[in-house]
């Protein structure tokens, strides 16, 4: 993952090499697979990219098909499925070694008034006093380097012994990034799958990084409900649901550190517990 906010703005700097058709770079990781977060993003991007600078990201509801190969570029094929006098609508296909590692349908708005209500803010402790991800990551039992999330400020308010269930994560860029709303929106799909699974596994009192775990993402949705700037402190407030079936369902909403409600975020993926009678 990239380690600064240069690298993260590189990442979502999609180079086109036909009509319709970008390709994404992967940068250098220690993980197996690619990370879902930057599939989600580099795809709302190559959507957006045929859009244009008057419709921003309302919606996005994306399927991980196959594990994604961090040795290669991914190639992602837009479908203008439609343009409408408000709405945009596009279909992406992420590709490598010719087959479909993910498939998502974004949707676009023209920024227009209407009514306005939302959710209250939850209590938070202030991000300030809460451990960095660096730092919760230092005693990770799967080799995963630190040094590749550092281009996010991510602090963790890790739930009580018998106080409520939610995961809360404040997070932002560690640095400015540039103006354009849809790096902003690509960059929050981006963070939002770091944590979403791992709200289903609170409840158990489990980490995601367990060796009983095996975890991996099937399907991520979002909805943006007012602007966001990512290089300023947000609120992702997450909750479980649901567990069974070995799958996990987070859901979370995402505030500004005003109190504005910005986004809704859903991920189902897997959750099995490893068989230990083999």
């Amino acid at each position: 993952m990239p380690a600064t906010v240069e690298g993260l703005l590189a990442l979502l700097e999609l180079e086109p090499i036909d009509d319709d058709i970008h390709r994404g770079i992967a940068p250098e990781t220690t993980l197996q697979r690619v990370f879902g977060g930057q599939v989600l993003a580099q795809a709302l991007v190559a959507g957006g990219r045929t859009v244009g600078g008057s419709r921003d990201p309302h919606s996005l509801h994306g399927y991980f098909l196959r594990p994604g190969d961090p040795a290669v570029p991914i190639v992602y094929v837009v479908e203008r499925t439609r343009d409408g006098r408000s709405f945009s609508t596009r279909r992406v296909i992420a590709r490598q070694h010719g087959r479909p590692i993910f498939h998502m349908t974004a949707s676009f708005q023209v920024a227009e008034a209407g009514l306005e209500h939302q959710d209250p803010m939850p209590e938070a402790p202030h991000p300030e006093e809460l451990p960095s991800l660096r730092e919760r990551m230092e005693d990770r039992r799967d080799g995963v380097s630190p040094e590749e999330w550092s281009a996010l400020d991510v602090r963790y308010a890790v739930p009580q012994e018998g106080g409520p269930q939610d995961l809360q994560v404040w997070l932002r860029t560690d640095g400015a990034m540039p103006d354009d709303p849809l790096l902003h929106a690509a960059t929050l799909a981006y963070a939002s799958d770091l944590t979403l699974l791992a709200a289903a596994a609170v409840p158990h009192r489990l980490r995601m990084d367990d060796p009983r775990l095996v975890t991996a993402s099937i399907d991520h949705a979002m909805w943006f409900h007012r602007p966001v700037r990512v290089d300023s402190w947000l609120l992702h407030d997450q909750e479980s649901p649901s567990a069974s079936s070995g799958r996990g369902l987070g859901r979370g909403r995402v505030f500004s550190a005003d109190g504005a409600l910005i986004a809704t975020t859903v991920q189902e993926g897997l959750l099995r517990l490893r068989r230990t009678d083999a």
